[in-house]
């Protein structure tokens, strides 16, 4: 019923664009300014709001949109999905391709957290609208209080149950090219929300979709692969001897890091691959070791993770903040995400985003504590190999320093596509004059690259490099 009242008000907008009463009203409301940026007024525009969907739209999502700083009339308009699950779409405004940064300075206890304006920001030719999703993320919030089991097809469904009443409530974006991107847990629930869009077209659901691609960084795509992928990508690295990698590939079947525990030849060699590997930051090998949350490490969990959540729980009894003279070295790769809740939980950031009072007690910046969620998709790969028949443009990138999903097995799974042919072969890219990463395109519209020295979520680790690579892909122009 849902979908059929939403064809009916698209059917009305896009026959009758110009009647007054069919006008559509946006959901968003503007921000002219934000805590803790030094500059304001904002220099470019900034609208956050919520759009409800799911069942009588219990679910309240909220998103932040910025327009485009070159020319928003036109430019293409993105949908950024975050990872986690349930990691905010803010992760991707202030973390990794939106228009500010979380300063790095000094935190001065009880202080509200610095921001900085991010002179790499996709924003400088696009439309992004991030998006906390699915519910419970960021400040989307539900008003039941009974809700059932959220999984990754019920995320992608709602997903693209926003989008839709998104650009029914914003008409004037309606012809800009429209495209998905994400980093991440995103690579499961992009490759769903595009098949539907894909379909949706076909079937002239609503005629006034426009997409055009879609971009995913480090996906998710299967993980038993991605778990399996690390014995080869530690090995390879040099954290491996030749020795245990040989001894692996002999008694675990090629089945190393998976849940199946049943083969007890494969257990004494997996336990020293853990012990070996339990000091590496899986998201960038070449730093300090962060724990993590992700779903990606439940088989993997090195003591450091214990001593970061004592260490954050003790800050919190304590009302105490974060400074670098006061936490171990490997924490400070979680100075950011921490600052960012000590920022979000700020009342006059909660007043200047327009952030509904009541509705979110504590801003958590990926919210996976005690919400059940059934990971339903076990691959995206089929979605990926429906896509890649109907001639749509897709990046798919690698930072090559990940060890959580590695472009080994990110490369395995784009090799298993049906019909792929390349058109241009495996070569460097290049930033400033140097060596960026490399790339291949595929004559079904795939560019696969990978960048030089990233990590899990690339555009943080290599900001210049990761914006270049989007300008020109999203640009048509060849990276």
């Amino acid at each position: 019923m849902a979908a059929y009242k939403l064809f009916i008000i698209c059917l009305v907008f896009h026959l009758f664009p110009r009647l007054p009463e069919c006008e559509a009203v946006s959901s968003g409301k503007v921000v002219p300014y934000l805590p803790g940026l030094e500059v304001q007024p904002l220099p470019f525009h900034l609208e956050t709001g919520y759009i409800g969907v799911g069942d009588s739209e219990n679910y309240q999502l909220f998103y932040y949109f910025v327009h485009s700083e070159r020319n928003p009339k036109e430019d293409p308009l993105v949908l950024w999905l975050t990872g986690g699950p349930r990691c905010s779409g803010f992760s991707g405004l202030a973390l990794e391709v939106g228009p500010i940064s979380m300063a790095k300075v000094e935190y001065i206890n009880g202080s509200l957290p610095k921001l900085t304006l991010n002179p790499n920001s996709w924003t400088k030719t696009a439309n992004i609208i991030f998006l906390d999703q699915p519910v419970h993320s960021g400040f989307s919030y539900s008003k039941s209080s009974n809700d059932p089991i959220m999984s990754d097809t019920v995320s992608a469904n709602n997903t693209h149950e926003f989008l839709t009443k998104w650009l029914i409530q914003n008409p004037e974006f309606q012809s800009n090219p429209l495209y998905v991107a994400g980093d991440s847990y995103s690579g499961i629930i992009a490759p769903n929300l595009v098949q539907d869009l894909i379909r949706d077209m076909e079937d002239g659901n609503y005629p006034f979709l426009n997409f055009k691609g879609y971009s995913l960084g480090n996906p998710v795509t299967y993980i038993e692969m991605e778990l399996n992928a690390r014995v080869e990508y530690a090995y390879h690295l040099g954290l491996l001897s030749y020795e245990l990698y040989q001894s692996m590939k002999e008694n675990c079947n090629g089945n190393f890091l998976s849940f199946d525990l049943t083969n007890v030849n494969c257990l004494p060699y997996r336990k020293v691959f853990e012990d070996l590997t339990a000091g590496i930051n899986l998201s960038s090998v070449l730093e300090p070791l962060c724990s993590s949350d992700s779903t990606l490490t439940t088989s993997l969990k090195p003591k450091e993770t214990i001593k970061y959540r004592e260490h954050r729980r003790s800050l919190q009894r304590t009302g105490e903040g974060l400074s670098e003279e006061r936490v171990l070295p490997y924490y400070s790769c979680w100075r950011l995400s921490l600052l960012s809740e000590y920022w979000a939980n700020d009342a006059a950031v909660r007043k200047a985003l327009h952030v509904r009072e009541g509705t979110v007690e504590n801003w958590i910046r990926c919210n996976q504590r005690g919400l059940p969620y059934e990971t339903n998709v076990k691959s995206s790969i089929p979605y990926h190999r429906n896509i890649s028949t109907k001639g749509y443009r897709h990046l798919i990138y690698s930072g090559d320093h990940d060890m959580k999903v590695s472009h080994i097995s990110t490369e395995s799974w784009i090799r298993s596509l049906a019909n792929l042919s390349v058109i241009d072969e495996w070569r460097p890219w290049y930033f400033s004059g140097q060596i960026a990463g490399y790339t291949r395109a595929y004559s079904n519209g795939l560019t696969y690259a990978t960048v030089k020295g990233g990590g899990h979520e690339a555009a943080g680790y290599k900001p210049g490099e990761c914006y270049t690579m989007f300008e020109r892909w999203v640009s048509n122009t060849p990276l």
